[in-house]
């Protein structure tokens, strides 16, 4: 089945682009980024930014621009039968260079999880260096951490 990624949402003050791989089937359903109930994407930021956690989605696009973060994933378009990424094929990015020559105050780049990483390094060439760091995937199919110990990790997007 093809899948196709959402639009990013971001600014022209965004300093760091956080880049997942391509939506699940929860999130497409909902037409939300990490719309799985059990990913603890939006919960890692509402605690680290020390807001209040809300299920609106408006407020947690707000969240993230009021923090100068540009959200996008790594692939445009896909095949995959299910949301885990192992089952990726057929893979076309998306335009990275048009993305980051529109948003110029962008100084970081992390990745939710190792294959958002795995893609972007295997595809993109910049003409910029960007510092990277990968974090670990806040997807619930990555049960090998806590969520205190991904809260750890992920705490670096707020100090870059």
């Amino acid at each position: 089945m093809i899948k196709y990624s959402f639009k990013p949402i971001s600014n022209k003050d965004a300093t760091i682009l956080i880049l997942g791989t391509m939506p699940g089937e929860q999130s497409i359903l909902l037409d939300q980024y990490y719309g799985h109930s059990r990913n603890n994407f939006w919960k890692l930021l509402f605690t680290i930014f020390e807001t209040p956690f809300s299920e609106d989605y408006e407020n947690r696009k707000a969240l993230i621009l009021n923090n100068n973060i540009a959200l996008w994933d790594v692939l445009q378009v896909c095949e995959r039968q299910g949301s885990l990424d192992s089952a990726i094929k057929n893979e076309v990015i998306n335009d990275f260079e048009y993305f980051l020559k529109n948003h110029p105050k962008i100084n970081h780049i992390f990745f939710n999880g190792q294959k958002a990483a795995s893609f972007f390094k295997k595809y993109v060439s910049l003409e910029k260096d960007y510092p990277t760091t990968i974090l670990p995937s806040t997807s619930p199919a990555n049960a090998g951490k806590t969520f205190e110990e991904k809260l750890s990790e992920w705490k670096k997007i707020k100090i870059s």
